[in-house]
């Protein structure tokens, strides 16, 4: 601004608008110290003000993850709506995470009714809403009522994403019946026929399911998931095509019932691994994009490997047995690529290690090899 030709640069004072003075302060205090403080009262402002000042993508990374972190039912909404206007991808998606888990809550709220058509419609499209189809009409009807006037003549755009296929016979009827249906004389005819013939292409959603992955059968030319049925007290077992599942033993499934596998497939250097996401509405194994990761270190020690995932991070991590060192890399999802992180240096060897997400912090498991001693786990 100051070293082109912008008629800024020919003022003797400039101000910046859309920036709080209090949020520059925040800023101004980062570019000197390299410490950013945030906190829910002022991350969305503050990254308002970082997006708008094109500050590098530390500071946007920051607040980005923070929020993600910190979706909950009083904010999930707000951020949603935050994340749509500056494309906030890690911060919309997380929460949709849980919208879709406490929709029921999250619908029952004002806030909901503050979001915009397209907005709803993401919503009540995805396949992974946790609630039976009769609850995402409830939730759209209270939606149009909130603003009638402005909002019914959305109505039949809207029903395209309810799943009426699935209802029953009587819950159909029903909503034939309801009054935003049949008291409008112009849209009452579209209307029924929506709700009637339906989406028949539309697929059960994911949280009408029970099934929870437990077993993974790797044995040589196997294409097998087990999955468990807790209601039911029994197994399925889910066959692919040969090579269908990428055969690894670094696997991770998280909190959000996401399954990731490191393997080689995919990579022309068997010293590399590819990244694969199980897409559970597919079916099917799927490589993620992203940039490929050195398996363990160039020499020959004996190394464990693992994979989690924590505040919306993955981490790899390669353990040295009979060694002190922890190796660990971390997924950038903005550069696309896995980065060193700090190694985690021990004062002590160990036979073998595991790792666990305690809240927000990674905690290494141990157990002490010390020649002369009992084995016994450290922390």
């Amino acid at each position: 601004m100051f070293t082109s030709d912008m008629a800024e640069s020919r003022q003797n004072t400039v101000v910046l608008q859309g920036v709080d003075a209090g949020m520059f302060g925040e800023i101004l205090s980062y570019i000197y110290s390299g410490t950013l403080h945030v906190s829910l009262d002022k991350v969305q402002p503050l990254y308002q003000a970082t997006d708008l000042l094109q500050l590098d993508y530390h500071v946007r990374d920051t607040c980005s993850s923070y929020m993600a972190m910190n979706v909950d039912r009083p904010t999930c909404v707000d951020l949603y709506k935050s994340s749509n206007v500056f494309t906030v991808d890690i911060v919309r998606k997380a929460c949709l995470k849980f919208i879709n888990r406490n929709f029921v809550e999250v619908a029952s709220s004002e806030e909901f009714c503050s979001l915009s058509m397209n907005q709803l419609t993401e919503i009540i499209s995805h396949d992974g809403l946790d609630v039976k189809e009769t609850t995402v009409w409830e939730a759209v009807v209270r939606w149009v009522q909130h603003s009638r006037e402005d909002r019914l003549h959305h109505l039949p755009s809207i029903l395209s994403d309810i799943r009426f296929n699935l209802l029953t016979s009587d819950d159909t009827a029903a909503i034939l019946e309801h009054p935003l249906v049949t008291e409008d004389p112009g849209s009452s005819e579209v209307l029924q026929n929506v709700v009637q013939k339906g989406n028949l292409n539309l697929q059960p959603r994911l949280g009408m399911t029970m099934e929870m992955a437990m077993l993974y059968n790797a044995a040589l030319g196997s294409s097998e998931l087990l999955f468990m049925n807790p209601q039911k007290g029994k197994y399925i077992s889910c066959s692919y095509k040969p090579g269908g599942i990428p055969n690894s033993s670094i696997m991770t499934v998280t909190s959000d019932n996401d399954i990731y596998i490191l393997n080689t497939k995919g990579s022309e250097d068997k010293d590399k691994l590819s990244l694969f996401k199980y897409n559970h509405a597919k079916n099917l194994w799927e490589q993620a994009d992203v940039s490929l990761i050195s398996e363990g270190p160039e020499d020959d020690f004996a190394y464990e490997k693992h994979l989690f995932k924590v505040g919306g991070t993955l981490y790899y991590l390669a353990v040295y047995i009979e060694q002190s060192l922890q190796q660990i890399r971390k997924y950038n999802p903005h550069t696309n690529q896995w980065q060193e992180c700090s190694q985690l240096q021990l004062d002590i060897t160990f036979r073998s290690a595991a790792a666990l997400s305690c809240g927000h912090r990674v905690r290494p498991l141990a157990e002490s090899a010390k020649l002369g001693e009992p084995r016994k786990p450290i922390c």
